[in-house]
């Protein structure tokens, strides 16, 4: 299970989501005042997280610098 939540989204993808997110989220005060808007809690709440069940499951990452390393070797 922990594997599951391991980082996949890079700051670029993070800030995009969160963004996305706030604005979808928006829509239920503003705009059409739909409740669709919840929608929004998605794209927010991966992108505050940092992993994507999505990339998860396609094995895709976005975050460059998050990609498992073998442990270093004993001395």
């Amino acid at each position: 299970m922990a594997a599951f939540f391991k980082n996949n989204e890079g700051v670029l993808d993070r800030v995009i989501r969160v963004i996305v997110g706030l604005v979808i989220l928006s829509l239920i005060f503003v705009g059409p005042k739909s409740l669709w808007g919840l929608l929004g809690l998605i794209p927010l709440l991966t992108g505050i997280l940092g992993t994507c069940p999505a990339y998860t499951l396609l094995g895709m990452s976005t975050c460059g610098h998050c990609a498992t390393k073998p442990p270093p070797a004993p001395h």
